[in-house]
């Protein structure tokens, strides 16, 4: 049977590497309560790309 809750899975991508056209795509899957954060995530994660840290958003 299939859980059931408020738990969703979520993709990060980061905007910095978005914006500045570099090639290649840094994306992490993470999980989120849809109820406790209905808004998009925001989280700092390694873009191996970049070679540094950023700022990756929930995309849909």
């Amino acid at each position: 049977m299939a859980k059931k809750g408020n738990r969703i899975q979520v993709i990060l991508e980061c905007m910095e590497q978005k914006e500045s056209g570099v090639p290649g795509m840094s994306r992490y899957i993470t999980t989120k309560n849809k109820k406790n954060t209905p808004d998009r995530l925001e989280r700092k994660k390694y873009n191996p790309y970049l070679k540094k840290v950023t700022v990756h958003r929930e995309i849909k």
